[in-house]
């Protein structure tokens, strides 16, 4: 009898144990998942990255957008008396976007729906500026017997390494006149050339100056397509004699149609919140409408700059949809080969590289050579006497028209301003292009991951997003924190906007880099770290320091991004409407041409050092 008991008793045990097998056999296979997942620095990488970013950049959009339903301390509404002490939640900020009152209604016309359509207008124009003036040129250079093309390729880029808000002064500098703005500008001076006011300020101008600034961004854009467009497509179609204007139409236009939509989308979304290019040209739009409600309502405010967020993520939405295909084409005929030159004949492509070395040497050098001149004018827009006082003057006791600032040379407080901008744009280029760097390396690695496609996403929104926006966003955020006017929240929003430019680079170059070469060092005992700054950086470091340089340029000549978290004395970008309110307009002149000289010298400093050019490839 105990022998059968203890024989019952085993099977029972071994029962039991059949049911607990399957779950503890489950758990372990999840657990042994698990433990090789977090084996794997990039995976450790990609999971801190994803937290992090989707902090610094998903918090702070929720926070404006709470923001917009908040009626803050001095809200009066209504009443003009009855002005609140403190915060209150409330939908009185979005129902003023709708109001019933005719009255009403006509005040949000002119504070919303009229600079939001201004807005558009001025993206719209810009774009058709920098699709046609950027894509006649790329065509040209690529492919056509154009003289002169490899001048005309490297300084056709210069006006967008420049500072937006620099044709903006240069337009000023010529065409200012007493009767659109009370001065007179060079050629009113000294021609007697007096332009109307349309063209002096408003939508034409601002539209002119943001299309030239961006049009090198379609250049590099189209003119790269242009540059690598299989030569068996239009072979074909010539050897079936196919008129060449049929060619263009159904054949090379469809293919650069990708990078047009690209252009177009990117474009639109720059221009539609660039604040500096409306603000010195005198146009209501909504960026500039932003910085007048700040003021007085910051949550109509946030409501603007929810909105310019919304229009970016639609962007990127149609961005993706349209370039998410493209024209098929099989040939029937013809052999692989270089693309055929369209012949401009003698005369006339060297009257169209003339016309092009004038253009650009007006959009790309004269700027240079405007501010300048303008330091040493007496006075504004004055070209009959000049003077080294905006240079030299060394006692704040000697006015002469300077309201007690000492000259350029002297002036501490400028040069500070030029230390603050070249520490935030070196910290946070260090930040971005070591996170955009990782994030490059992680999502390479990580490739068919759903998880590594978020952490590459949410790395690249910021790039689509309005500085204006982020920075909005992050003005809000500083504000609760008690972090407005510190270095700190510049650098952290300048690497947050500049992560994209390192995390593209990185991805591009990463997933061309063959795994067998880290395996190998794998397969040794390599630690990772020695891994990355031996093997992967050396081999990879063209576009690692690409990713450094560029958010470093892009962050000297920063504005927009940075015009709400600090006071003027901070940057020296912020300084320049500073100076333009005391009608220092010398002061601003030798801030704008500090700046393009430290970005050129760093950007040709960027190309000896990596080897590279933004149109590099095209014809430069």
């Amino acid at each position: 009898m105990e022998t059968n008991s203890v024989s019952l008793n085993n099977t029972e045990s071994s029962h039991a144990s059949l049911e607990i097998s399957p779950k503890a056999s489950a758990f372990k296979r999840g657990w042994n998942k698990v433990v090789n997942y977090i084996s794997k620095p990039q995976n450790i990488l990609l999971i801190v990255l994803a937290i992090v970013l989707t902090v610094l950049v998903i918090v702070p959009l929720i926070s404006s957008l709470l923001d917009t339903f908040k009626l803050h301390p001095g809200y009066a509404g209504e009443d003009p008396n009855g002005e609140l002490t403190e915060e209150v939640w409330s939908l009185n900020n979005w129902a003023s976007l709708f109001p019933k009152m005719k009255r009403q209604r006509a005040v949000m016309i002119r504070t919303f729906w009229r600079p939001f359509g201004n807005s558009l207008a001025l993206a719209v124009l810009s774009c058709l500026f920098a699709i046609l003036f950027g894509g006649i040129v790329a065509y040209l250079v690529t492919r056509t017997n154009l003289k002169c093309k490899k001048y005309i390729s490297s300084i056709f880029i210069f006006p967008y390494i420049m500072p937006q808000w620099t044709l903006a002064m240069v337009w000023k500098n010529l065409f200012d006149n007493t009767a659109a703005v009370g001065h007179n500008g060079f050629l009113a001076t000294e021609w007697g050339w007096i332009f109307p006011n349309w063209w002096v300020q408003g939508l034409f101008p601002s539209a002119m100056v943001l299309g030239l600034h961006y049009a090198p961004f379609a250049y590099i854009l189209i003119g790269g397509v242009f540059r690598n467009m299989d030569a068996n497509l239009e072979e074909a179609a010539t050897i079936l004699n196919t008129p060449k204007w049929k060619i263009f139409f159904r054949v090379t236009l469809p293919m650069v149609m990708p990078a047009i939509v690209s252009t177009i989308l990117l474009v639109f979304s720059s221009a539609l919140g660039s604040y500096p290019v409306p603000h010195y040209l005198k146009y209501d739009t909504l960026a500039t409408k932003y910085m007048e409600l700040n003021v007085d309502n910051p949550g109509l405010a946030s409501i603007i700059s929810v909105i310019m967020m919304v229009i970016g993520v639609a962007i990127l939405l149609v961005n993706m949809k349209m370039t998410s295909g493209r024209k098929q084409y099989t040939t029937v005929t013809g052999k692989s080969g270089q693309a055929s030159k369209v012949n401009l004949g003698k005369a006339g492509s060297w009257i169209i590289a003339v016309v092009l070395i004038i253009f650009t040497f007006m959009t790309s050098i004269f700027p240079l050579i405007s501010f300048t001149i303008e330091t040493f004018c007496q006075n504004p827009g004055d070209y009959s006497a000049f003077t080294t006082k905006w240079w030299a003057n060394n006692s704040i006791g000697e006015e002469n028209g300077m309201y007690g600032q000492l000259g350029i040379l002297h002036n501490w407080q400028l040069w500070r301003s030029f230390g603050g901008s070249v520490f935030v744009a070196f910290f946070a280029a260090i930040l971005a292009g070591t996170i955009g760097t990782l994030v490059g390396y992680c999502c390479a690695k990580n490739r068919k991951s759903k998880f590594a496609e978020y952490v590459n996403a949410i790395a690249f929104i910021p790039y689509l997003l309005p500085s204006l926006s982020v920075g909005a966003a992050y003005f809000v955020i500083s504000n609760q924190m008690g972090l407005w006017n510190k270095y700190i929240t510049l650098i952290i929003v300048g690497m947050v906007k500049y992560i994209p430019f390192a995390s593209r680079a990185s991805f591009n170059s990463m997933i061309q880099l063959s795994g067998e070469i880290e395996e190998s060092a794998i397969i040794q005992d390599v630690p990772w770290w020695k891994r990355m700054l031996r093997i992967i950086v050396p081999i990879q470091k063209s576009s690692i320091l690409s990713g450094y340089l560029l958010p470093f340029i892009t962050g000297m000549r920063e504005l927009t991004l940075f015009m709400m978290l600090a006071d003027d004395s901070k940057l020296a970008t912020l300084q320049l409407g500073y100076f333009d309110e005391m009608g220092l307009y010398a002061f601003s002149s030798a801030i704008n041409l500090v700046l393009v000289v430290i970005i050129l010298l760093v950007n040709f400093l960027a190309n000896k050092l990596t080897g590279a050019s933004l149109d590099k490839g095209i014809g430069g």
